[in-house]
């Protein structure tokens, strides 16, 4: 009598290698692999027969395989959440002297720092608003339109406290359209070379 295969060497079909590239593509477009690496682990993956085998590609991505084995059958994890990556220890607000000054930490520090006044403003408009509806409609205040001139001194506190400059602010714009613009680019390889894959797939079939 034949004995049923372990999790990790249940077949995987075409479509179960697909969501695979697909997370693979994703931990791409997010920077976590390079192009040699993306190309080379995605060729893995496009070749992998058993769950077993999918491991060596995703050995250090968060997440790390995106199919399980659950009572004999292979289930689909959720896509890993692209994003940018930020840095592994909290980087300090204060300006750093001149000798050890580190431009890439730097820039971390403001991508950070833009993020964290970007979430601020949103939470600041939308306080903002509400406050305005229920002075305005609830307490029938009919000076509940003061909200709005004042909102410019509220959104300025974050950038005081965070030493967020309207210099600071500009450069950020341009290091996120800079990291989308290479996200987008990403994507567009790992569709790619899904595509390629998937093509060379069906030839020797």
């Amino acid at each position: 009598m034949t004995e049923p295969a372990g999790p990790d060497d249940l077949l995987l079909s075409d479509a179960e290698r697909l969501h695979a590239l697909t997370v693979l593509g994703d931990h791409y477009a997010a920077g976590r692999l390079d192009d040699p690496e993306f190309h080379a682990r995605s060729g893995d993956v496009a070749v992998a027969r058993t769950l077993a085998q999918l491991s060596g590609a995703f050995r250090d991505l968060p997440g790390g395989v995106p199919l399980s084995s659950v009572d004999g059958m292979i289930v689909q994890s959720a896509v890993a959440g692209g994003g940018e990556l930020m840095p592994s220890s909290s980087s300090t607000i204060g300006a750093r002297t001149p000798a050890t000054r580190d431009p890439d930490a730097d820039l971390e520090d403001l991508r950070r720092r833009g993020k964290l006044v970007e979430s601020l403003d949103g939470v600041v408009l939308g306080l903002t608003l509400v406050i305005f509806l229920v002075l305005q409609i609830i307490v029938d205040w009919q000076y509940a339109w003061i909200v709005w001139p004042s909102l410019a001194l509220t959104l300025g506190i974050p950038r005081l406290i965070l030493r967020y400059t309207d210099a600071d602010e500009k450069t950020y714009e341009k290091i996120k359209k800079a990291d989308q613009k290479a996200r987008e680019e990403r994507l567009r390889a790992a569709g790619d070379r899904i595509r390629e894959l998937g093509d060379g797939r069906e030839k020797r079939d």
